[in-house]
């Protein structure tokens, strides 16, 4: 749907909410509900930009609104005692420079019994704890999600269905739930993501103050539409047969990200007990594309005071294993004159594909941060980040030649929910 269309359609419950909110003409009633979060972000660096998981742009040394603010309308619609509908819409900065509108749900849920009940349509994918707010800024403790870890993954509902089962054991409620589907992202410019075959089983118990959650989904993972990768790809295999490198035609196969097998594992604890908050989440990506297998997680506490809470996190990624750069910085004597720069084009390409060579995404975050409750479903946070890259750019995007970082990241943020 075209995102102009789905920005008017996100702003009519605005105007008239109360019409929605009422059974007429024998229709089910529809409840509308909504969060968002207004915020300002900055660095203290000119040479690369900071910006969440598949945003195409960020903050530098300028404050900008569109790395961190949002804004999510969902309207729920129950027929009767078993049946009900969901769509959610979300309005942030993406994979593109301006403002879009995406459908993020869209599902029929059945009520099977007090246990069981099966959703089918568009749903969120179960690879985090908190998959299924990690964009409800109210619903969480820092103003963020660790980019080290939720940038591994870069889809956040499927086109398919999931099935959930509940079901306590004294004290202890445990939650299973399996999905299954595919879907198409975008990561940036003209790069897009499809996973196919996608299965995600996500278990969790909670007991008291305490969730202990395990997940692991698996999935056919392409990168398609891009016309500098599929450039670079039959650049390689050309060079490889004409020069007779087949270790380019070898590497080539490796970038082509077609269909290739991709895991991701994960394993978190989150604690609210007698105002300490404590969370926490590992994860290991493996894939046999040129993605980057790795390890991820981030720990953070904090202690409530009243209606004040300042936390403080750590949070690394590293890189486990990358595809290796194996184009020849130079060609032998006796080689055509046009061999050494086709060499050096090739070999750039391919250190400019995004989580490509040793250490490329590695980093490590310190975030201090401070939440105040000071209104209804309204909360205001700061939040201090030293984001310090390994061996590359890290996460941050459109670096300039001499990065290096360390970078310090401020942000301030009013989330509220409705």
């Amino acid at each position: 749907m075209n995102k102009k269309i789905l920005a008017s359609l996100l702003a009519l419950p605005l105007v008239a909410p109360a019409a929605f909110a009422q059974e007429t003409s024998g229709f089910p009633a529809v409840k509308i509900s909504g969060f968002g979060t207004g915020a300002l972000t900055w660095t203290n660096e000119d040479r690369a930009e900071f910006a969440r998981p598949n945003q195409v742009s960020g903050a530098a040394d300028n404050v900008r609104t569109g790395v961190d603010s949002n804004l999510g309308l969902q309207a729920d619609m129950p027929v009767n005692s078993w049946l009900s509908f969901t769509g959610q819409v979300l309005v942030r900065k993406d994979a593109e420079e301006h403002y879009g509108a995406e459908l993020g749900w869209a599902f029929a849920k059945a009520r099977i019994n007090d246990n069981l009940s099966v959703r089918v349509g568009r749903v969120g994918l179960p690879v985090f704890m908190i998959s299924d707010y990690r964009n409800v800024g109210y619903a969480n403790t820092m103003l963020r999600p660790p980019a080290e870890i939720y940038s591994q993954v870069p889809f956040n509902s499927i086109d398919g269905a999931d099935i959930t089962w509940q079901n306590s054991f004294g004290d202890t409620t445990l939650t299973s739930q399996l999905a299954y589907g595919g879907v198409k992202s975008p990561l940036s410019g003209d790069i897009h993501a499809k996973g196919k075959q996608i299965a995600a089983l996500n278990v969790s118990a909670e007991h008291g103050p305490f969730i202990l959650r395990a997940g692991h989904a698996q999935a056919k993972i392409t990168v398609e539409d891009s016309t500098s990768l599929n450039t670079l790809v039959g650049g390689l295999r050309a060079a490889g047969a004409g020069y007779g490198f087949t270790q380019l035609v070898t590497l080539a196969n490796e970038i082509e990200a077609k269909e290739k097998k991709a895991t991701f594992s994960s394993l978190g604890l989150a604690m609210d007990w007698n105002n300490i908050v404590l969370q926490t989440e590992y994860a290991k990506r493996k894939t046999k594309a040129y993605i980057n297998d790795t390890t991820s997680w981030y720990v953070m506490g904090g202690y409530r005071f009243g209606k004040f809470l300042p936390y403080y996190s750590h949070a690394n990624l590293k890189i486990d294993s990358a595809v290796v750069n194996t184009v020849p910085a130079a060609c032998p004597a006796g080689y055509p004159a046009a061999c050494t720069p086709t060499m050096q084009a090739l070999g750039a390409g391919v250190r400019r594909l995004p989580n490509t060579g040793v250490g490329q995404g590695e980093q490590t975050t310190d975030s201090i941060g401070i939440r105040w409750d000071f209104a209804s479903s309204v909360a205001l946070k700061a939040q201090i980040d030293r984001v310090k890259p390994k061996n590359g750019n890290g996460l941050f995007v459109n670096a300039k030649p001499g990065f290096t970082g360390p970078v310090t990241v401020g942000a301030v943020a009013l989330d509220f929910v409705f």
